[in-house]
């Protein structure tokens, strides 16, 4: 794993307007220090007025990548419980083409069942709500087709025990092909034994940092078991920040890299500041690292 940090930062779609998402987006990709930045998934909010606005994030997420340059993008994380994984991998490839190969892909298995406000999109959608252990088994079968989808220059079958494929077949591929990064965030244990087999990057949503440690460490010795060097996955965090006293921020910047947390994910809360990507660059990056 890399010594060095990259920073990035991720704005909610909820609670706020198309203008105010791409005009950080706009700012951001014009300061180098802000490496990549982040939309979530979810179909209704999770935080504000349950009736508020809120966008589709891949469908946000295709429009920012055609109105910038520099950045690396993605989704922190999709819902495998929402697309099925043959149109996610589709929809990703479409969005690292319009990117010009800048696509990170998040993904995860859903929402945990403790945020009642999450749960109650599935059901609003129609979509079914597969238990934990379902869920995360079908993460694992989603992960092995996609990359085999964005890789593969046949069609090909599939039948596993939640993915069944006939005659699959992706085109065009994505520009990064085989290099297209996958993060899986989650830090349920048998999300991180998921991780262990097919991701290039691992994000813990940063609440507890010495949750985020264990939850380090239980992955090194799920790559041992497999055969995999630990140092291959790059550990990520998401951290809010806070405009009113940064220096909370920058501590907990410092504690995260200092456990060996190097892809930095900045939480941007809403309403968004003018100049916050500049602000952010200055207050919280440029003293961190």
């Amino acid at each position: 794993m890399s010594q060095s940090t990259s920073f990035g930062i991720m704005t909610a779609p909820q609670q706020v307007e198309y203008g105010d998402v791409l005009r950080v987006w706009r700012e951001a990709d014009e300061i180098p220090e802000i490496e990549h930045a982040w939309l979530f998934d979810h179909l209704m909010p999770i935080g504000g007025a349950p009736d508020g606005p809120i966008f589709e994030g891949w469908t946000l997420l295709s429009a920012l990548a055609a109105q910038t340059r520099r950045l690396r993008l993605g989704l922190l994380v999709t819902s495998n419980r929402f697309r099925p994984p043959a149109m996610l991998a589709k929809i990703a490839a479409t969005v690292d083409i319009v990117s010009g190969g800048r696509l990170d892909f998040g993904i995860g298995a859903g929402s945990r069942p403790s945020v009642p406000m999450a749960r109650g999109e599935y059901d609003a959608h129609g979509l079914p709500y597969l238990d934990a252990t379902q869920a995360v088994e079908s993460l694992g079968e989603a992960c092995t087709v996609i990359r085999r989808l964005w890789t593969e220059a046949e069609p090909f079958d599939f039948h596993g025990a939640h993915v069944d494929l006939v005659g699959a077949f992706c085109n065009p591929k994505p520009v990064q092909g085989s290099r297209l990064p996958i993060l899986i965030g989650g830090r349920a244990t048998s999300t991180l034994r998921v991780v262990a087999e097919h991701a290039d990057l691992w994000n813990h949503p940063g609440e507890d940092l010495d949750d985020a440690v264990s939850g380090s460490a239980l992955l090194d010795r799920y790559c041992g078991e497999i055969g995999r060097d630990p140092a291959s996955i790059t550990r990520s965090i998401h951290l809010p920040v806070s405009y009113e006293d940064p220096a909370i921020t920058r501590d907990a910047i410092a504690k995260a890299t200092g456990a060996g947390f190097r892809h930095v994910i900045l939480g941007l809360p809403a309403p968004y500041p003018v100049g916050v990507a500049q602000w952010v660059a200055d207050e919280l990056i440029s003293t961190s690292v």
